[in-house]
């Protein structure tokens, strides 16, 4: 993906939080696949399996909101965070 076809969106303050946050997100499920491959206890599995699903539905959230944030076909006034009313 180049860089310049996407400089409207850049500068747009809800696509970088968007960006920031599946940015953080994705850290945040490579440090539950680690910790689920370090735990030997059967109370800690099942919290990093937990965790880990989580972390992978608020991914797809926002994977989702993003490509429709792309290719405008969400119903989003203003921000991409809200819940449209419609």
């Amino acid at each position: 993906m180049l860089r310049f076809f996407h400089t409207e969106k850049a500068n747009d303050k809800n696509y970088t939080l968007l960006m920031n946050d599946l940015h953080q997100t994705a850290q945040e499920l490579r440090d539950a696949y680690c910790n689920l491959g370090n735990a030997v206890e059967p109370d800690l599995i099942d919290c990093y399996i937990y965790e880990l699903n989580s972390v992978q539905m608020r991914y797809k959230f926002l994977l989702a909101s993003i490509k429709r944030y792309e290719t405008k076909e969400d119903s989003y006034a203003k921000n991409p965070l809200e819940v449209s009313e419609s």
